[in-house]
């Protein structure tokens, strides 16, 4: 069947960052793309008309992930200076920063709807951020090391994260309980999402692999090895029916879910490629680079007549129904290997282009004018007491206090035995924050099963007076 698919094709290099590329985020209708760095920028490239680009500046550190809202009309970026920050892609740069985490960032997620964002950082933690009141709406933290990737499932009911504890989780937001923790010995997962209809997941492992685990069944599916180091990235075509991975052996990869194979294998980048995403409509995706490069690429593989896949599939010679275009239902999981064929692309950059220049970089600098966190405390009387106000508060006199220590030991030179001695206090109130976070779960808990009780007792008091 791969004789009937058109090769996905290099669109154009876009140039502008200075440093490794960690995020790309299409927009909807695939008019802007949002890719994020570790020289400190977020950049918005306008890919209709006369092609422009914004780089937005605000990120105290290195911005590790990036995401379009819905709608298109908020970005959400994750940064190592502890905060996500949510920005209007306009010219006034508009942004506001979300904080509550007491480590890098890892990553950054929409829910569906667009009405919360959810977090994972290296504290360990998972955090789920009311857009509306741009305050903190929960914390999760039962992964014992690094959180590296958090997404929402479609319908927002179930959020799937995965840690260097080697485990992936799939939570209910509605009752903020783990349902099912999916195990790889051989490594763990530095990125993971779901499919387009949220009955499957996909996992991009540092030991080379990348897994397909059905949720509703609780098991591997799919069991790829067809790269030669760490996979830091996938993105799921619209469809359901491809997968597209992104690896630090510096090519990107794309399988055939349907068929369980590999079909493509593209290079281009410069050394290890770190993020990769397709379009809302699949007709594009976007990947970038340890080069510094973003790579806009052409789909042109999604065109094929899936009746005639179906057709194929139904002579296979055990009498399995046909898979549905969008669930995969293999008899056990298979693996793949490298020895299975792929067509190459390998895109030529020996003559310069010369039609389509870099886009013009407009500088923008962050103007923190629509509310932040702080700026709506006062909205918390709506909600328990024991919201997230404490502990961002208290992280906010950390940092203070953690620059003002930097500033004393630059002016008057302190001692390495002092300095190591406020390194340890700074930990030490790091331990107290998240202490604080959890009693502050302990308490919402509570305040939850009191308020029910307090229901119950009203209802019974009610039927109590209608039976008299």
């Amino acid at each position: 069947m791969a004789a009937a698919l058109e090769d996905p094709a290099l669109i154009r290099p876009f140039r502008g960052h200075q440093a490794a590329v960690t995020g790309v985020a299409f927009g909807a209708g695939a008019a802007g793309l949002a890719t994020c760095s570790l020289d400190r920028y977020l950049m918005v490239w306008k890919l209709t008309g006369q092609c422009r680009a914004f780089r937005f500046a605000g990120h105290a550190d290195a911005v590790t992930g990036v995401q379009f809202s819905p709608d298109g009309q908020l970005v959400a970026s994750a940064s190592q200076d502890r905060t996500v920050r949510l920005w209007i892609p306009c010219i006034h740069g508009e942004s506001s920063a979300l904080k509550g985490h007491t480590a890098p960032v890892r990553s950054v997620s929409f829910s569906h709807d667009g009405h919360f964002v959810v977090s994972a950082s290296n504290d360990k933690s998972i955090k789920i951020w009311s857009i509306h009141r741009q305050r903190l709406f929960f914390s999760i933290s039962q992964h014992t090391r690094w959180v590296r990737c958090a997404r929402f499932s479609p319908d927002g009911r179930l959020i799937a994260s995965c840690s260097e504890d080697k485990t992936v989780k799939i939570w209910d937001t509605r009752n903020k309980t783990c349902v099912d923790t999916f195990i790889d010995y051989g490594g763990f997962a530095n990125f993971v999402d779901f499919n387009p209809s949220g009955t499957c997941i996909a996992s991009a492992g540092s030991n080379h692999t990348v897994r397909l685990w059905d949720i509703r069944m609780n098991k591997l599916l799919q069991h790829y090895r067809v790269h030669r180091a760490g996979v830091n990235c996938v993105s799921f075509h619209p469809s359901g029916n491809y997968l597209i991975t992104a690896s630090t052996d510096g090519t990107l990869k794309i399988l055939d879910l349907l068929g369980g194979r590999l079909i493509y294998t593209l290079h281009g980048h410069k050394g290890p490629v770190l993020s990769v995403a397709f379009s809302k409509g699949g007709e594009k995706f976007a990947s970038g680079g340890a080069d510094a490069q973003v790579f806009l690429w052409k789909t042109n593989f999604d065109s094929l007549d899936y009746k005639e896949v179906l057709k194929e599939h139904i002579r296979r010679v055990h009498t399995d129904d046909p898979p549905h275009l969008l669930d995969i239902y293999p008899r056990s999981p298979h693996p793949h290997n490298e020895r299975f064929q792929s067509i190459e692309v390998n895109p030529s950059f020996d003559v310069a282009d010369t039609q389509t220049l870099d886009p013009p970089i407009i500088e923008i600098s962050s103007s923190s004018s629509f509310s932040t966190l702080d700026d709506v405390s006062n909205e918390y009387s709506q909600y328990p007491p024991a919201s997230g106000l404490a502990a961002s508060l208290k992280r906010k006199s950390e940092i203070e206090s953690e620059s003002a220590m930097r500033n004393v030991e630059k002016q008057r030179g302190i001692s390495p035995t002092l300095g190591n001695a406020l390194e340890h206090i700074v930990e030490q109130l790091d331990v107290l924050t998240l202490t604080i976070s959890i009693l502050e779960q302990r308490l919402t808990l509570t305040e939850d099963k009191l308020k029910e009780c307090l229901e119950n007792q009203q209802k019974m008091l009610l039927q109590g007076r209608q039976a008299e």
